[in-house]
């Protein structure tokens, strides 16, 4: 396995719009606490579409192994990107519609045969998912990344436990909290 040692870009995040921004941002999170460098870009697959274009068949050449495009609305972001390179793309549907990223999930998911994309859930817990599974596609050359992946995993395990103990500690003594429940007939 080679380890992922660069400064370079080697996922490059694109938006369809500025406002798409605090969603996408979840995503930068988890790259940058796993310490995957990133590009990010705002480009319109409608607006701008020779910049899409210049991107995603640029992207190889400038290091980048993954591309993560969030988009609303008909949200052809992430299709438009993999219909210019054979590198991979997750789509992260934004809710950004009155349809609440239903018509972005559609958009996102239902790409022809020929030209995947990895469509995650809608919204800002998409787009940590994006961050996870651009991680997890690097990983698989790149057993120090493979080791942050996992401790990241424990991380969020051990979140997970903090919260209970927290709760739990909040209804303790409480009528009812605890309390075993009798089973059987």
């Amino acid at each position: 396995m080679q380890t992922l040692m660069t400064t370079l870009p080697v996922v490059s995040i694109l938006m369809g719009s500025e406002n798409d921004l605090p969603v996408m941002e979840e995503c930068t999170k988890v790259l940058e606490q796993l310490k995957i460098p990133f590009e990010i870009h705002v480009a319109s697959a409608h607006r701008t579409p020779k910049r899409v274009a210049e991107l995603a068949t640029g992207g190889r050449e400038r290091g980048i192994r993954v591309f993560v495009a969030g988009a609303g609305g008909a949200a052809h972001l992430a299709g438009v990107i993999a219909a210019h390179t054979s590198l991979p793309v997750i789509g992260v549907p934004i809710d950004s519609s009155p349809l609440l990223g239903l018509d972005a999930l559609l958009a996102t998911a239902m790409m022809p045969g020929g030209v995947p994309v990895a469509t995650v859930a809608v919204g800002k817990g998409g787009a940590r998912n994006a961050g996870i599974l651009a991680a997890q596609i690097l990983a698989l050359g790149d057993a120090s990344l493979e080791r942050r992946l996992l401790d990241y995993r424990a991380f969020l395990g051990a979140s997970v436990e903090k919260a209970d103990n927290s709760v739990k500690a909040q209804y303790r003594g409480r009528a009812g909290a605890g309390a075993k429940r009798k089973t059987g007939a």
